[in-house]
């Protein structure tokens, strides 16, 4: 790591959290050099060992998150893969889908896809000014032939948390699946996915859960029929000439990202030991830089300006500066690392009057301090000057 690398301050959590625990790091060379077999696959004592190491992870995510049966955790490559599988692997042709604008594109690309692909067609529920979900529109879009109602528990752009335990009461009464996008919550919300009555979600190993890029899952309860999204290997019955129906084997195929789901286990473990003294650090940000910035001529931030029910993720834009530019100058000058753009949510954009350019985003993360967060405002100050 460079002199720069090692000084910068991170505000791209939102993207990938960054720094990891140094468990994970460490479980990460540890079994390329001592397990690196494939899980599943052979009888012989490294396969075993590694096969033992995916298991465990899934025990742990399904404790984390409140699932009683962990063969219900699907491992995938990401946030957006998981969403793929579920998305595909429910959504019927010429059915129809509830969601909302604030989705991200590996929602809305999916769903567009399928409109040509499946001829299904999509109802988009607007949030408020400040970018929250009334669950009474969900309820209002739903048709006879809705297959699936899709929703973004924690905005990527605003940090705006959706009362999922509310909307996923609706679609429990309507027999209609609920699958929901957690790649901003998962590790940072309370959620407890039995309790809520969710059937499907999907979540980053990268972001809230602090594990390595390349790892991600999904969560099937018992009562939804979903396709196998792709077929392949998968270790438990060779002799089968379509793709298991026995979770997890049903949506995994293929060589899985063994040392980074051993190094996930290790990120959660992190977040589980220390989640009230996260989320009280994250909050003690988020409220810090709201009331700051609501004192730099010029600035202005989008969402709600209140701490409750959002997460540390602020989108802001400065008068007279493109939030490219805006970006760049942070980076390059003060050695702050944001994102600028639209995030991968035109959607969410145009809610806010912000697209096509965007905004900044700065997005807080387990290992930021208030100091960084000073570092940040003191910054802001002198470009707006």
């Amino acid at each position: 790591m460079n002199a720069r690398s090692e000084n910068i301050i991170y505000f791209d959590n939102a993207a990938t959290s960054w720094p990891k625990p140094e468990t994970v790091y460490n479980s990460l060379c540890s079994f390329l050099r001592e397990k690196g077999a494939n899980p599943g696959r052979s009888g012989h004592r490294l396969a075993q060992e590694a096969e033992w190491a995916v298991e465990e992870t899934r025990n742990i995510l399904a404790d984390f998150f409140g699932v009683e049966k962990s063969e219900r955790i699907v491992f995938a490559l990401n946030c957006t893969d998981a969403l793929n599988i579920a998305i595909h692997g429910v959504v019927k042709k010429e059915t129809h889908v509830v969601t909302t604008a604030l989705e991200h594109n590996s929602v809305t690309r999916v769903l567009n896809e399928l409109k040509d692909r499946k001829s299904i067609r999509v109802s988009v529920v607007e949030p408020d000014s400040k970018g929250y979900i009334r669950p009474s529109l969900i309820s209002e879009k739903i048709k006879k032939d809705t297959s699936l109602i899709i929703i973004n528990h924690a905005s990527n752009v605003t940090g705006a948390i959706q009362p999922a335990g509310e909307i996923a009461q609706i679609a429990r009464r309507k027999g209609i699946p609920l699958l929901l996008d957690a790649a901003q919550s998962s590790g940072v919300v309370d959620l407890d996915l039995k309790k809520s009555g969710i059937t499907l979600c999907a979540f980053p190993g990268h972001k809230g859960l602090l594990g390595p890029t390349g790892t991600g899952g999904l969560y099937v309860s018992e009562d939804v029929d979903i396709s196998s999204f792709r077929q392949g290997g998968s270790g438990s019955d060779s002799s089968l000439p379509r793709q298991p129906e026995e979770y997890p084997f049903h949506l995994e195929a293929g060589t899985q990202n063994t040392s980074g789901i051993a190094a996930l286990a290790e990120g959660v473990k992190y977040v589980k030991d220390n989640f009230k003294e996260i989320k009280k650090t994250e909050e003690e940000i988020l409220s810090f830089l709201l009331e700051e910035f609501e004192k730099i001529t010029g600035l202005k931030v989008y969402g709600s300006k209140s701490t409750g029910s959002r997460l540390g993720v602020i989108s802001i834009n400065l008068k007279g500066w493109s939030p490219d530019d805006l970006g760049a100058v942070l980076d390059e000058n003060f050695n702050i690392a944001v994102r600028s753009g639209l995030h991968c949510a035109p959607g969410a954009h145009r809610c806010l009057g912000t697209f096509p350019e965007g905004t900044v985003r700065i997005s807080c993360g387990p290992f930021n301090t208030l100091s960084q967060a000073e570092v940040l405002v003191r910054a802001l100050r002198e470009i707006g000057k």
